[in-house]
């Protein structure tokens, strides 16, 4: 008569132990390969998001008339060139209605404002209209091939202080502002545009509290304070802008410090 064999209880409890052992082992494994691949991720998109964000920052400050980029406590402020050229005369008495210009090889637009030189100029007459001045009032729109400018408003006059030595005039447009927000907006960083030309330079509370201005978010995961200096333009380098900021991870405290220098090339 053949006997029945089986497992014992000793042997079942083991049995069960030990695949309770390698199930641990196995959940931890992945967890820990889960959490390695989610931090992972997070360091790479915040190291994609500070490429973006400084590269646009880069890239539109490496456009602003140099002489105009300028910074408080948590706002980067410039006004962009739209157009470059050589004048072939400047406005004479008794209108001073018109300038003589080789083509722009661009259309430039109604309002547009034009610049000659400015070195030796104080900073706010950039952002603010005097006659004689290095800063014109609104012009006409200039056609592609057009070889005049005309100004335009109540002000069709206006006298040019300086002479560039390379007679270079520039056009400019509205301001532009890139600043970190206040308050419990803090973590935000905002880029400021088509609000009203003044000659101080606004605060990140007064942009915010504008009405009439446009707002677009660049990030909104800062850490600390948005770090800005300028260093101007003189007449044997250009100018020199310094940021940095700090991005934090939405699921850990790891956060990503990016820090850019940028020069601006161009030169009056």
């Amino acid at each position: 008569m053949f006997r029945q064999r089986g497992f014992t209880l000793v042997e079942l409890v083991i049995v069960i132990v030990l695949l309770g052992i390698v199930a641990t082992i196995s959940t931890q494994f992945v967890s820990f390969s889960v959490r390695g691949a989610i931090d992972l991720g997070d360091r790479q998109q915040r190291a994609l998001q500070g490429v973006v964000i400084s590269e646009q920052i880069t890239r539109e400050v490496r456009e602003a008339f140099p002489l105009s980029v300028r910074a408080n406590d948590a706002c980067l402020e410039w006004l962009p060139i739209l157009g470059a050229t050589r004048y072939e005369s400047l406005p004479s008495g008794p209108d001073f209605e018109e300038v003589t210009i080789l083509p722009f090889g661009k259309d430039i637009p109604q309002g547009a404002l034009m610049i000659v030189y400015g070195y030796g100029s104080g900073q706010d007459l950039l952002y603010g209209y005097t006659d004689p001045g290095p800063i014109s009032p609104p012009v006409n729109s200039v056609a592609d091939g057009a070889t005049s400018i005309n100004f335009t408003g109540p002000e069709q006059a206006h006298r040019f202080r300086e002479r560039s030595p390379q007679r270079r005039i520039y056009a400019v447009g509205g301001r532009f502002s890139i600043c970190q927000g206040h308050g419990t907006n803090g973590r935000w960083l905002y880029r400021y545009s088509n609000y009203s030309h003044g000659t101080d330079q606004p605060t990140a509370s007064e942009l915010a509290g504008k009405a009439s201005r446009t707002r677009e978010i660049m990030s909104a995961n800062l850490v600390g304070s948005l770090d800005l200096q300028v260093t101007p333009p003189s007449l044997r380098r250009s100018a020199v802008v310094n940021f940095e900021f700090e991005l934090a991870a939405p699921n850990s405290d790891e956060t990503t410090r990016v820090n850019q220098e940028v020069q601006i090339r161009n030169v009056p």
